[in-house]
């Protein structure tokens, strides 16, 4: 339990860092999981962490239906209540966007990306317990950023005026949960996750791939998403 309290005060400090900056326009709403969700992703953590980790999967931040609703990563309800058996009270972010209510784990939206990561998971591994003995997955940032019509804006489309200070506190909180995990790998969902992961972990010797980007946006994703990764994860030696 003492490496799961260390991720939960490294999130809790990064909450801290990111609650004192400023997002200004074109962003009218900043919803913090690591805040009104922190009880979400403690359960996860304190579930699932109790060693270090081989593979540590980085996506890039929450969807609204998915880590926005749940507090975990790419956090498709129903993967994270009956696959994982996690269930947590989850606050409200202040303000809220009437568009993009935090209902919890009462959501009954889908998380598509969530859906396809954690539906590849668990086919391939079964129980939960046989994925996060080896891997972990976590998001590089843990805002959600939205526009005053309530349209979501990923971090590599902020303004590079927004994005520098947030990347440096992101950035210190992936190094130090690598620190913590050891992993031999770090893959990244997704380009983004992937370069940043490059850029934040210059320097040190881990291996560093990428694999698809889950989400209904990318065409290619769908297409036969989850044989793609499967492909990715063999052909780099992941798996």
């Amino acid at each position: 339990m003492v490496l799961a309290q260390q991720l939960k005060d490294l999130a809790q400090e990064l909450s801290a860092k990111l609650a004192m900056m400023e997002f200004p326009e074109p962003v009218a709403y900043v919803y913090d999981s690591f805040d009104y969700a922190f009880s979400g992703y403690a359960a996860y953590v304190e579930k699932f962490v109790q060693s270090p980790k081989r593979v540590f999967l980085l996506g890039m931040n929450p969807g609204p239906w998915g880590m926005a609703q749940t507090g975990v990563p790419f956090g498709e309800i129903s993967a994270v209540r009956d696959w994982m058996g996690l269930r947590a009270k989850i606050q409200r972010p202040d303000p809220e966007h009437p568009k993009r209510p935090i209902e919890g784990f009462d959501c009954t939206r889908s998380e598509v990306s969530g859906r396809r990561l954690w539906g590849l998971f668990s086919e391939r591994f079964g129980r939960p317990v046989n994925f996060f003995n080896e891997h972990f997955v976590a998001n590089y940032c843990p805002l959600a950023f939205m526009e005053s019509s309530a349209r979501n804006l990923t971090p590599d489309k902020l303004p590079v005026s927004i994005s520098q200070r947030l990347e440096e506190a992101c950035d210190w909180h992936l190094r130090e949960l690598v620190a913590l995990l050891q992993p031999e790998w770090v893959v990244g969902v997704g380009g983004f996750a992937e370069a940043r992961a490059r850029q934040a972990l210059r320097g040190q010797e881990l291996k560093i791939g990428r694999i698809l980007h889950p989400s209904p946006a990318s065409p290619a994703a769908n297409r036969d998403w989850a044989g793609t990764a499967l492909k990715q994860f063999e052909t780099q030696g992941i798996w």
